[in-house]
């Protein structure tokens, strides 16, 4: 009787051990399966900051340079201004900005002064094609161009049904289009020869009505990033990569390149064993 005794004590320890034993199994294959990674940004107020966006010199990869405001919101800034981030998606690696208010009273928005929106076209940054631009208080020049300018054109949809923009009601041409061509990978123009405002709507579905609008916003994506730049075996995680000269570069960089079959993940800045 006592040695049934003995073995229902011991029981439930045998499975509790069995259990272990699996979950320690289960952690060690996690980390084998997802190895150190680069060094990720801290939150900038309650918002993510994914790789490879970078908002100090030592988190993210510096090519892909956002800023963190002292109010905790994230900053993308182009050539000669700034815009607030409003959403960033990692997994799609695009991200989208305010577009520049109007100017009180007038139909020109506040970042006409810089010509509007121009990235850098040396940066990993681009404009997607899945942005709709409402030009607006445009000058008859613009009824040469491909855009469509005509009376049947959304951009009156938009002014006479958004209170916001009812000062651009007396402008002489309104203009509609889709980005995604060569002239509008890097800037959305404005200027005094063309148009002095604009809007824009990612992923627009124009046969809503402008009530059922997105708010206004401008879809950016960012290039795969690539390993991470070294100098020496040092800067880079013995166990998981190499330190080694970039066949690609003209100019001798080195990057940290996994080790064996261990492959980059540009998404979540590690190095990962292949998927059986």
């Amino acid at each position: 009787m006592g040695l049934k005794t003995q073995f229902s004590l011991f029981a439930p320890m045998k499975s509790t051990t069995r259990f272990l034993l699996l979950t320690s199994s289960l952690l060690l294959l996690t980390c084998a399966t997802h190895v150190t990674s680069v060094t990720t940004c801290p939150p900038c107020g309650n918002t993510t900051v994914p790789f490879p966006l970078s908002t100090t010199a030592t988190c993210g990869d510096p090519l892909y340079k956002i800023r963190c405001s002292s109010t905790g919101t994230l900053i993308f800034d182009t050539l000669n201004n700034s815009y607030p981030i409003e959403s960033i998606d990692p997994k799609t690696q695009r991200l989208v900005i305010q577009p520049a208010p109007l100017i009180p009273n007038t139909c020109i928005t506040t970042d006409k002064v810089h010509q509007g929106i121009q990235l850098n076209n040396s940066l990993p940054f681009n404009i997607t094609s899945s942005n709709t631009i409402v030009y607006l208080n445009c000058t008859l020049l613009l009824l040469q161009s491909p855009l469509n300018c005509s009376s049947s054109s959304l951009c009156h949809s938009y002014i006479n049904a958004t209170a916001s923009v009812s000062t651009c009601q007396s402008g002489p041409v309104c203009c509609t289009f889709r980005t995604g061509g060569s002239s509008t990978s890097y800037m959305i123009r404005v200027r005094d020869v063309g148009c002095s405002a604009y809007s824009s709507f990612v992923n627009l579905d124009w046969a809503l009505p402008v009530d059922r609008w997105s708010r206004p916003g401008l879809e950016i994506q960012w290039q795969s990033p690539r390993e991470t730049v070294c100098g020496s075996q040092t800067d880079c995680d013995s166990a998981t990569s190499t330190c080694r000269e970039d066949g690609f570069s003209s100019n001798g960089i080195r990057r940290c390149f996994c080790n064996g079959d261990l492959l980059w993940d540009p998404i979540h800045g590690v190095c990962t064993q292949t998927q059986l």
